[in-house]
């Protein structure tokens, strides 16, 4: 039995077409705070695995040399758009310093697209397995229409109409492209640290690092250059996801929200302003001092 669960309740009357912002919303900063942000983790493995992605980002050094800013860059604009919405004052500000980064660089449309793809589909596939319950359809539709008029915005061409077009056509492209280049492992090691760094201390990133390759599936954790964990891990990181689920679903939802742009991050001790968020190409470099959050 659930109990405690308003959010997920007031989530049950909305339209996904019309209020997919509102379930967005709901979603990620009360319903599914933890599980979100670990899906989209994921994603990111999901995405280095594309050889013309990672040979790309391997050549800012953002992620060699400093991960967790790449990480909060990444983190910020997106709240930036989920919390205020895509048409407010501060979003139109992140979607420009988005799209100004992204244009410094030859990026294919398809490479858009497929990483696109992952923030929709990565925490409908997480939740199935590990949330406190799967996704609705609404829900599932709802992270669709978002991502697709994010899309929109960064201007990415050739976007789906249909959700399931959409996810068959991605794990087509990661069928296809997804294979082992050293570029691949150059940038996943740090994230994979990174990722390791908010549960443990580095000592223990050796004992660690087995336990969470045990969350990705096989063919992931090769592409990556990653040495597979035994199965008596997996099963054990099924286990414990398993005793997880089972604890949350009968926790009350959050009451007040998670917002990432409030967190504190020790990237931008003192805050930050939109338009310094991320790299500058040569030519265009500000310096990198930061003010408090407007």
């Amino acid at each position: 039995m659930q109990r405690n669960k308003p959010f997920s309740e007031r989530i049950k009357s909305l339209n996904a077409t019309s209020d997919h912002q509102e379930i967005a919303y709901l979603l990620v900063c009360h319903v599914f705070p933890w599980d979100t942000e670990r899906a989209l983790e994921l994603a990111l493995f999901r995405t280095f695995a594309i050889p013309s992605i990672s040979r790309l980002t391997a050549s800012t050094g953002e992620l060699a040399n400093r991960p967790r800013k790449r990480y909060d860059d990444t983190e910020l604009i997106l709240f930036e758009i989920l919390e205020h919405g895509y048409d407010s004052e501060r979003a139109k500000r992140a979607f420009n310093r988005m799209n100004k980064m992204h244009g410094s660089y030859a990026i294919s449309n398809d490479d858009l697209l497929y990483v696109l793809s992952t923030f929709i589909f990565e925490p409908i596939w997480w939740n199935a397995r590990f949330g406190w319950r799967p996704l609705r359809q609404n829900e599932k539709e709802s992270g669709f229409y978002f991502f697709r008029e994010v899309g929109r915005r960064m201007g990415i061409r050739e976007l789906p109409d249909d959700m399931d077009a959409f996810e068959a056509w991605s794990k087509a492209y990661a069928a296809k492209n997804a294979r082992f280049t050293e570029n691949n492992y150059r940038i996943g090691k740090p994230t994979l640290d990174l990722v390791l760094g908010f549960y443990l201390p580095k000592w223990l990133f050796p004992v660690g690092r087995p336990f969470l390759l045990a969350l990705l599936d096989e063919a992931l954790v090769d592409n990556m250059g990653f040495r597979n964990p035994p199965g008596w891990i997996r099963k054990t990181m099924e286990v414990i996801m398993s005793v997880r689920k089972r604890i949350v679903a009968y926790l009350p939802e959050r009451s007040k929200p998670k917002l990432g742009t409030r967190r504190r991050r020790p990237t931008y001790p003192e805050g930050y302003k939109i338009e310094e968020i991320g790299t500058f190409p040569q030519g265009d470099r500000k310096t990198e001092t930061y003010s408090k959050t407007e």
